[in-house]
């Protein structure tokens, strides 16, 4: 684990919000400006980002106050609702964004979701561990 140094969730949640501003100015040069992909491919980011920003605040404010033993079923408990959140805002995305653009906004959840994988490989390398 010393060797490992973990990477902080809310890292991860600014870099989804990073990713998917990157993505939406994207939309915004592919599309010559047409704010409604720009706006579906920024909700496609919020798609993923807000759930994960929900979680960790979770994590933070009330994983850390119970048992090990317990936390295991509030993590377990906690990436439930956010995986409902996701398929939630999924669901009301032609409703909250319109025109929606299909094709931005599952560019933006994809690339958004990749973030977890970056994530992994910005823990760190392998450092010696003198005692």
């Amino acid at each position: 684990m010393l060797r490992k140094p973990q990477v902080s969730v809310w890292r991860v949640v600014a870099l989804q919000a990073v990713v998917g501003v990157v993505v939406a100015l994207g939309a915004w040069f592919v599309s010559s400006g047409r704010g409604s992909v720009v706006l579906s491919a920024l909700y496609g980011a919020a798609i993923i980002a807000v759930p994960s920003a929900l979680f960790a605040l979770s994590i933070q404010f009330w994983l850390s106050k119970l048992k090990p033993g317990v936390a295991v079923y509030g993590f377990a408990l906690g990436e439930l609702l956010k995986i409902g959140l996701t398929i939630v805002l999924l669901f009301f995305a032609p409703r909250i964004v319109q025109p929606l653009s299909w094709a931005a906004m599952l560019i933006a959840v994809v690339v958004t979701l990749q973030v977890y994988w970056v994530a992994l490989l910005l823990r760190g390398k392998k450092t010696s561990c003198a005692a």
